[in-house]
């Protein structure tokens, strides 16, 4: 065919370009779906990302499109891309892990889809995400009135957040555009991405380190195996979910039938540290050895009130407490650890010279001795 006036097309092109432009509500509608879904899915599996992108080709770039290559295109249905979503992970292991669920989501041509991670071109790390062409089935969603909604295809990329800025340095430096770019300047874009490689890698690399850490913490927790595991953030927070508190607690809150309001025992983590202790072993020692001490503490605290309301932590506070006045800290250590765990404030001198005067009245046995 002859091309016509209008954008250097020719008429079968015109009639790909007229269709785009009758079926942007039903592009739309994909759109919505496509977001929708995407992001329903990985908010019910847990999956955190960066981003999650959808867009309709602008009539520009398709018409650019058709220019180069109309002839390959029957109908707009050969076009795959005209409708096209993205979702930007931040470790490069959970591109497999996504696209698993997006294979039970949409429908998947696979025989227009293309892993470009197993590219192994130079420069390409830009380039290697996941590429699925995919269609929304009707058990998904449907309208009658537009059935071409499950027929239209889109594509859905899937890739890292440091592949996606690979890929816009890429766009925003002209390269792969067909511009002439010197050597020195293509040896540095190739250095540059294999560092971003390598960091890909690394991260993910790193990641599972940590989660195989805090799963060998968790089985010693579980297992009681306290000495052999180091006091940190990770290990304290895995020790407070079997509750090692809770049998003293309950003593304490038995002295005046009280209530027990649930608190945030990790702001100890740094006063443990502080004292000293380096593994949950040394915790452990502590509450073996100072439970008594720290119960007699609270029945004289408690013992003359009608306070029917404690909180979860008084026992950790108790504990700390007795450790810190029978290894002879004195007022200041007391109130720096009234400080550390409540805040500055002028009471806290205050309690430090109560609990003094109450302990100096309390029959403390020696801690137990092993």
């Amino acid at each position: 065919m002859e091309p016509n006036d209008s954008h250097g097309l020719d008429l079968h092109c015109q009639l790909i370009l007229e269709e785009y432009r009758d079926m942007q509500p039903v592009f739309a509608t994909m759109k919505e779906v496509v977001s929708t879904e995407l992001k329903k899915c990985l908010s019910r599996f847990n999956i955190l990302v960066t981003a999650v992108e959808a867009r309709i080709k602008s009539e520009d770039s398709l018409i650019g499109k058709l220019q180069l290559k109309g002839h390959k295109y029957k109908t707009l249905g050969d076009l795959t891309d005209i409708m096209g979503a993205r979702i930007i992970t931040f470790y490069s292991d959970e591109v497999d892990k996504i696209a698993a669920l997006m294979e039970d989501l949409f429908e998947i041509d696979r025989e227009n889809s293309v892993d470009k991670r197993k590219m192994h071109e130079l420069n390409s790390f830009g380039y290697m995400s996941l590429h699925y062409i995919c269609r929304i089935p009707e058990k998904l969603y449907h309208d009658p009135a537009h059935p071409e909604i499950n027929e239209y295809r889109f594509e859905l990329q899937m890739r890292t957040a440091l592949q996606h800025v690979w890929a816009n340095i890429n766009h925003d430096t002209g390269y792969k555009s067909g511009v002439e770019v010197p050597v020195e300047h293509l040896r540095n874009l190739t250095r540059l991405a294999g560092m971003l490689e390598l960091a890909d890698d690394e991260f993910s690399r790193i990641r599972r380190q940590i989660t195989d850490y805090r799963r060998k913490v968790q089985t010693l927790v579980s297992s009681g195996n306290f000495d052999e595991v180091g006091l940190n953030g990770d290990t304290f927070r895995s020790y407070l979910t079997i509750h090692p508190f809770e049998r003293l607690t309950g003593r304490i809150a038995a002295i005046n039938q009280a209530e027990v309001m649930q608190d945030l025992p990790m702001r100890y983590l740094d006063v443990l540290q502080h004292m000293g202790f380096k593994t949950l072993g040394d915790v452990e020692k502590m509450k073996h050895d100072y439970s008594e001490a720290a119960y007699q503490l609270a029945l004289h605290q408690l013992g003359g009130t009608d306070l029917d309301i404690i909180s979860s932590s008084l026992a950790l506070q108790d504990l700390c407490i007795a450790y810190l006045v029978q290894n002879g800290y004195g007022e200041k250590d007391l109130e720096q650890f009234f400080e550390a765990i409540n805040g500055p404030g002028p009471y806290n001198i205050t309690r430090a010279k109560r609990i003094l005067e109450l302990v100096a009245d309390l029959q403390w046995t020696s801690p137990t001795q092993p």
